[in-house]
C-alpha cells in the first residue's frame, strides 16, 4: 500500500514477476478490496500461490517511525513483517516509508547474533559496466568502529552471494586513501577490518564507487545517504544538461536524433530503477525497501531481488562469517 503509486504499482508488478518467475509465490499484504479491484483491472484473481492477506492500516509514507510501530499493528506493512517472521513468507518487500519499515522488522525480527545494527544496503553503476554496493545509506546516522566492520562483513556476504564472488573486496570510506586520513572512528574501523578476515582494501575516495575500485564500499548512514542522494542529483542534472543543450538551436536538434540511440543507451545505464531493491542487512529475514516512486519494472527489480537473497542464503552468509569474526 506504500510508496508514491500503491497497489497500481505493486499488484501489476506482482503479477508480472509471478509470470517470469512461476516458482515464486506472492502475498500481497493491505486493504483487501482495494487489491482485489487492481487484480480484476488486469483479469487476474487471487490464487493459492497469488494470495491476499488483509490489514486493516497504512503506514504514511510522513509518518514517524515509533508512531507507525507502536499504534499500527494491523498496518500493511507490520502484517507483512509479521508474516515473515512466523516463515509464511520468505521475504518482505515494502515500497513505504523507510523508517517505518526499519523500525518494525528490527522490533520484530531483531537483529542476527553479533549485529549491532542493520544497515541499509544498495548497488549503484560503476565505470566497469557492473555495480558496488554501498552501506550503510541512512538507517544509523552515527556508528562505532565495531558497527562499521560488521557493515563491511554484511556488505562482503551479500556479494559473496548474490555475485558469486569468492572474497568481494571491501573498502572504507573516507577523505583519502591514506591510513592517517579520517576520524579516529574511521581509523579503528580500518584496523578492525584489516583483522576481520575480509579481503579489505583499505580506505577509499568517493569517486571511487563509480571507478569500480571495490565490490564494497562501507560507510556511515549519514554520509552514505548524502553520497547517494548527491548521486541522484548529479545524474539529473546531466539528463538536464544535455536536454538543454540539444535543444539551443535547429543544428543541435537534429545532431540530438542522431545520437538518440547513444542517449537511449545512456539513459538505460543510469535509470535507478534498474538497480531498485535496498536490502536492509543485519535482520533475521531478508527484507527489501523499494524507492517509493518507483514504477512496475522498478518494483519488479526489488522483487526479483528478494528472490535472490533467500535462493541465496544471504542471511545464512552473514550468520556463519560474523561467528568466525567473533571467535
Amino acid at each position: 500500500m506504500g510508496g508514491d503509486h500503491g497497489p497500481t504499482v505493486t499488484v501489476p508488478a506482482a503479477l508480472a514477476f509471478r509470470r517470469a518467475q512461476p516458482d515464486v509465490g506472492i502475498i500481497l499484504v493491505g486493504l483487501s478490496a482495494a487489491i482485489e479491484a487492481e487484480l480484476a483491472k488486469h483479469g487476474a484473481v487471487a490464487t493459492p500461490d497469488l494470495r491476499v492477506q488483509h490489514a486493516a492500516q497504512i503506514v504514511a509514507m510522513d509518518e514517524p517511525p515509533v508512531q507507525a510501530m507502536r499504534t499500527k499493528k494491523d498496518s500493511s506493512m507490520r502484517v507483512a513483517v509479521n508474516l515473515l517472521k512466523t516463515g509464511t513468507a520468505q521475504a518482505c518487500v515494502s515500497a513505504g516509508n523507510t523508517g517505518a519499515l526499519m523500525a518494525i522488522s528490527r522490533f520484530v525480527l531483531k537483529t542476527l547474533p553479533a549485529i549491532d545494527r542493520p544497515a541499509i544496503a544498495t548497488v549503484l553503476p560503476n565505470m566497469l559496466g557492473g555495480y558496488t554496493t554501498v552501506l550503510d545509506l541512512g538507517a544509523n546516522v552515527d556508528c562505532t568502529p565495531e558497527q562499521l566492520m560488521q557493515f563491511g562483513v554484511m556488505g562482503a556476504m551479500l556479494v559473496a552471494a548474490l555475485e558469486h564472488k569468492e572474497r568481494p573486496s571491501v573498502g572504507l570510506l573516507n577523505i583519502g586513501i591514506e591510513d592517517i586520513k579520517g576520524n579516529d572512528t574511521v581509523k579503528k574501523a580500518a584496523e578492525l577490518l584489516r583483522a576481520s578476515g575480509l579481503n579489505f582494501h583499505g580506505n577509499v575516495e568517493g569517486d571511487d564507487i563509480y571507478k569500480g575500485t571495490v565490490d564494497v564500499v562501507v560507510c556511515d548512514g549519514f554520509v552514505g545517504n548524502s553520497v547517494l542522494k548527491a548521486s541522484e542529483g548529479v545524474a539529473n542534472m546531466i539528463v538536464a544538461f544535455l536536454r538543454q543543450e540539444f535543444a539551443r538551436n535547429p543544428w543541435r536538434k537534429l545532431s540530438a536524433l542522431l545520437a538518440m540511440p547513444v542517449l537511449k543507451a545512456l539513459r538505460a545505464r543510469m535509470d535507478p530503477g534498474r538497480y531498485n531493491g535496498a536490502s536492509l542487512l543485519g535482520l533475521r529475514g531478508v527484507v527489501i525497501k523499494s524507492h517509493g516512486s518507483a514504477d512496475r519494472y522498478a518494483f519488479g527489480q526489488a522483487l526479483l531481488r528478494a528472490a535472490d537473497e533467500v535462493r541465496n542464503d544471504v542471511v545464512r552468509r552473514i550468520t556463519e562469517r560474523m561467528a568466525v569474526v567473533q571467535a
